[in-house]
Order: C-alpha cells, then sequence, then structure tokens
C-alpha cells in the first residue's frame, strides 16, 4: 500500500511535469483552435466551392488516420520526446505552407501534413504520460492532458479574431506555426523516462507496428470498438447541435453562444473525470459520460428554441467535459509494458475512426430520414456502447490486463 510520503513524491512529480509536459499541448492547442474556424474559409478565399472547403476542413482527420500507426512505429524507433519534437517541427512546416498557399490544392496538402503532424504529437504525448506517470494517477495526468487541449481549442478562436481583425486570416497560420514552435522548444526539457523501458528490452528485437497489433487484436476488436463509438459520440455531439440549431431557426450568433456555453461546462470537468476513474474505476466515467450524451443526443429533437438548445447543449457538454482523457486511459490501461507506442497506433485508429463515423452516420440517416431520426439513431448506438463497455472495461482494468498479460507470455 503507498504511504503518504510517496503520495506526496508522485504529487510532487506531477507538479514538476506540469509545464514541460502539458506547456506543449497547451501551446499546440491553442494554435490548432485558431486555424480551425478559418481552414473553410481561406479555402473560400482561394476559390474552393462549399463542398470542396468542407471537404479540406476534413482533411484533417483524414491526415490523422493516415499518421496514426506511422506515428506508433516513429515514437517507437526514435522514443516520445524526438518524436514530439519533429511532430512540432512538422506541424509549423505544414502551417507556413498553407499561410503561403497560393491554390486550394497546396492548402489541401498542407492541412492534411497538419493532421498526419496532430497524429504523430497525440499519440507521443499519451506514451510519454503513461510511463512518467504512476498508475495510480494516470487517470488525472491523462484527463488534465485532455482538458489542457479543450482549454486551448477554446482560446484560439478569440485569438484568431483578433488576428485576423489585425491583419488576415494568414496570420492565424502563421501564429500557430510559432506556437508550435514555441512548443518544440518547451519539449526539448522534458525529463527523460525511457530509460527504465530500454533497459528491460535493449535485448529486444524491434517490432512492427502490425506484427503488434495482430498480437494484440482481441483488445482492439473488443475495447477498441467501445472508444469508437465513445468518439463518434462526441464527434455527433459537435455536429448535429449547430445543425438542429438551424433547423430550429436560431442564428449564427446564438448558436456559437449556446457552443460556448457547452465549453465551458465541458471544460470545468476534466479534473474531477480523472479523480472518479483513478478512485473508483475507469467504468464509473466511461459508461455514465455516454449515458448522459446518448440521452442529450435523444432529448435534442424535442428542443425548439435557444434555452432548450441550450440545455440539452450543456448536458451533452458535461458528458463529454467528464469523459475528457477516458480514451487516453483506457489505451494505456490496454497497452503492453512492451510495444507500447505501436500498440497506441492502432488504438489511436479506433479513435479517429469514430471521429469520422459519427458524422458519416448523421449524414447518411438525415439523407434518407430527418435529422431528428439521426440525433435518435446516435444517441441509441451511443447507449448501447455504454452496455459494450460495461462488459469490456472492467475485463481490462490495470490488475487484471495486467494479470492476464503475465499468464498468457
Amino acid at each position: 500500500m503507498p504511504s503518504g510520503g510517496s503520495g506526496k513524491t508522485e504529487s510532487a512529480r506531477l507538479r514538476s511535469l506540469a509545464i514541460t509536459a502539458y506547456g506543449p499541448t497547451l501551446l499546440v492547442s491553442v494554435g490548432q483552435g485558431a486555424i480551425l474556424p478559418l481552414v473553410a474559409l481561406s479555402a473560400r478565399e482561394l476559390g474552393a466551392s462549399v463542398g470542396t472547403a468542407a471537404l479540406i476542413v476534413a482533411l484533417i482527420g483524414v491526415g490523422q488516420l493516415i499518421g496514426d500507426l506511422p506515428a506508433g512505429a516513429l515514437a517507437a524507433r526514435i522514443g516520445e520526446r524526438p518524436a514530439l519534437i519533429a511532430a512540432c517541427a512538422l506541424d509549423a512546416v505544414a502551417l507556413l505552407g498553407a499561410f503561403l498557399a497560393t491554390s486550394v490544392m497546396l492548402l489541401a496538402v498542407a492541412i492534411t501534413v497538419t493532421g498526419v503532424a496532430g497524429a504523430v504529437f497525440g499519440l507521443a504525448r499519451q506514451a510519454y504520460l503513461t510511463e512518467a506517470i504512476p498508475l495510480r494517477m494516470r487517470a488525472r495526468a491523462l484527463s488534465t492532458l485532455g482538458g489542457t487541449f479543450r482549454v486551448g481549442l477554446f482560446v484560439g478562436p478569440f485569438i484568431a479574431a483578433a488576428l485576423v481583425t489585425r491583419w488576415s486570416i494568414g496570420a492565424a497560420y502563421a501564429f500557430a506555426a510559432v506556437t508550435n514552435l514555441a512548443a518544440a522548444a518547451l519539449t526539448a526539457f522534458l525529463p527523460d523516462v525511457e530509460s527504465s523501458r530500454t533497459a528491460h528490452s535493449e535485448n529486444r528485437p524491434h517490432r512492427s507496428v502490425v506484427s503488434v497489433l495482430l498480437e494484440h487484436r482481441r483488445i482492439l476488436l473488443t475495447l477498441g470498438l467501445g472508444i469508437l463509438i465513445i468518439s463518434a459520440a462526441r464527434a455527433t455531439r459537435q455536429s448535429i447541435v449547430p445543425l438542429w440549431a438551424q433547423s430550429v431557426g436560431l442564428n449564427a450568433a446564438t448558436t456559437s453562444v449556446i457552443f460556448g456555453i457547452s465549453a465551458g461546462v465541458d471544460m470545468l470537468l476534466f479534473y474531477p473525470g480523472g479523480a472518479i476513474m483513478d478512485r473508483f474505476g475507469r467504468v464509473y466515467v466511461a459508461v455514465p459520460s455516454m449515458i448522459v450524451i446518448g440521452l442529450g443526443l435523444v432529448l435534442l429533437p424535442l428542443t425548439s428554441g435557444a434555452t432548450s438548445v441550450g440545455l440539452v447543449a450543456a448536458l451533452m457538454g458535461l458528458g463529454n467535459g467528464i469523459s475528457s482523457g477516458v480514451v487516453l486511459t483506457l489505451g494505456a490501461d490496454a497497452s503492453p509494458a512492451q510495444d507500447r507506442t505501436q500498440f497506441l497506433g492502432g488504438w489511436r485508429v479506433c479513435s479517429d475512426l469514430g471521429n469520422a463515423a459519427g458524422p458519416l452516420v448523421v449524414s447518411a440517416v438525415s439523407a434518407l430520414a430527418t435529422l431528428a431520426a439521426a440525433a435518435i439513431t446516435m444517441g441509441l448506438l451511443t447507449w448501447a456502447g455504454s452496455a459494450w463497455l460495461v462488459k469490456w472495461v472492467p475485463r481490462y482494468a490495470p490488475g487484471r490486463h495486467d494479470n492476464r498479460e503475465a499468464q498468457e507470455s
């Protein structure tokens, strides 16, 4: 049983990593938050149609999917800290390319590369904190990571608004490039935590991503499916609320206020969610959060004005906020001590497929039926996902998962 002294030591360790571990994430997310609202607008300025502009925005997610598995291989080869620095540098180059782009094609390439860089950064950051933070504080550390990213995405658009007002859309890309370079410089001061892992596996040959994923395919096909549903529910929340607000006659300004309130609720709850996961278990956050988001999706078609839409959006923000870091934490728990980064590449594929699948389901059901039917469909799928999580999350709890690996080896 850990002593009070060890608890204080672990807390001090987490505080010591606050600037070097979380600072780069805040910088990168502020930059990303600054450009996300402007990608479609910059595409339109270059002559893209509305459909093409929407496609270019989607290329961020495409780039992440492309980069997930190579990110695992890269981090396994060179280590998490060098991978983080490389990701920040690549992102800065891509953002400068977007700043200088003179055609829609060049902008599309730059935005895709930004997504690839984001995949490398996200995976390496998750792997680093999994190694650096003690198990008993893992959920709080990774929930704080997720919360830090949310804060950056919230702040970034306000900075972008000031930059665009003073200069142009291109200024936001330049600003994001600078934040990435600053993040790379700060990452250079990260303490090295690879020595213990290297010592344990110095005589072990390097393994490919494919071989690692095949070995752990059962986890990816069971718990990974639950992660896909979590990500789909979250992505649906972001896409369907503005569509529903427009369908009931709310203007863009009112919709923005509703989103702001929901984001505020979201940001307030990341640390309590992590504390619950560390104290009681991951299932006590993963399942309730999906039930709450599913409830919000089912209730959304019953709303008809700003107040009711805002309340339901805040409800979904509550579910999303308390689940901050749950995907990262479950991935860290399920990942093997060896070949962790290769496994996490596959884990992120599950998550990013969910991010793409949610809005696609909404689009398909809306085309065949109505937007209300799409919301209810996703709500029911989210509830089904919560039942799936009830079954599989406890099976891969840290203690049980580690024991199973030991028995199978």
